[in-house]
């Protein structure tokens, strides 16, 4: 059993790595998409700068939402010494998550509805889907997490040691 999960680690481990080589991908897509936003010369079919920038800012949070989720699955998974079976490791996991969607959905929606501003008015309706998703998907995780105070209450001793690795995982 114990070598299996160590096959899991590596599993996590492997995950982490990939998630943080698609950020570094995704990095130099922004990276390219800001250098052709900057020069001077504009080539005919290209879009315009204002929407090769927003473009980039795109990228770049979806690239945060990437390292973001390497490294919790790296923490959480690989790094901490108990397993996520408990409720209280289980809300912390779920929260990282749900903090990364929610930020990388909001700023989503507003690169959607500058676009729709810039010469893309068909892409309103998709920015108004987005923005309407990041809100369900906040006042889930809020009632979620007010639903989970009296669960928090009940294994104090779990939050206690949640708390004392993340300390232990911090320096």
């Amino acid at each position: 059993m114990k070598a299996l999960l160590k096959l899991f680690g590596v599993g996590y481990i492997a995950i982490s790595l990939l998630f943080w080589v698609c950020g570094i991908a995704l990095l130099g897509m922004a990276g390219m998409e800001i250098w052709g936003a900057l020069t001077p010369a504009v080539k005919e079919g290209e879009q315009p700068r204002f929407v090769a920038i927003l473009e980039c800012i795109g990228l770049l949070t979806i690239a945060v939402a990437a390292f973001e989720l390497g490294q919790t699955v790296l923490e959480e998974e690989v790094q901490r010494e108990a397993s996520i079976s408990t409720p209280t490791r289980v809300r912390r996991f779920l929260s990282r998550f749900l903090i990364v969607v929610i930020v990388s959905l909001s700023i989503e929606c507003l690169v959607s509805a500058f676009q729709s501003l810039h010469g893309h008015p068909e892409l309103l309706p998709h920015a108004g889907v987005i923005g309407a998703c990041a809100a369900v998907l906040l006042l889930a995780w809020g009632g979620f997490v007010r639903l989970n105070i009296e669960a928090e209450r009940l294994e104090p001793l779990a939050m206690e040691n949640a708390q004392a690795e993340d300390e232990k995982i911090a320096t």
